[in-house]
């Protein structure tokens, strides 16, 4: 992630490769501990008008009603992920993301690594003590 030089208080991304196929130069306005999506001039009542009528507006908090809402739901969902990380570690984290990128609407990701022989060694899920 690059940082811009250009307005106060937004981000210029690059996203290259990743979850966003085909997203470049996205502008992220940054207020209190949540990502606001947009260009950079809107202000907090338009983007909370915007969440009201049911868009998201911060990157993570979809389902939420308004823009407060939306920042609340992001940053648990942000944290829950760090802690269930910090739980059971970098392997054991790696091993889940395995399991769960295979997973399709029809089979669970344990379904198809048993029948694409792929090994995931879920030992590596438990918690460490």
């Amino acid at each position: 992630m690059s940082r811009g030089t250009g307005t106060p208080g937004v981000v210029h991304d690059n996203v290259v490769g990743g979850g966003f196929v085909g997203v470049t130069n996205v502008n992220w306005v940054v207020p209190r501990h949540s990502r606001l999506v947009g260009g950079g001039g809107e202000s907090k009542e338009e983007l909370d008008q915007r969440a009201r009528q049911g868009e998201t507006v911060v990157p993570g908090g979809t389902g939420g009603k308004s823009l407060e809402a939306q920042q609340h739901l992001a940053e648990g969902r942000s944290r829950g992920g760090q802690t269930r990380k910090e739980q059971i570690g970098h392997e054991g984290y790696q091993e889940m993301g395995k399991k769960g990128g295979l997973s399709t609407n029809d089979k669970s990701g344990g379904e198809r690594a048993e029948e694409e022989g792929i090994e995931i060694d879920e030992s590596k899920f438990r918690t460490k003590s």
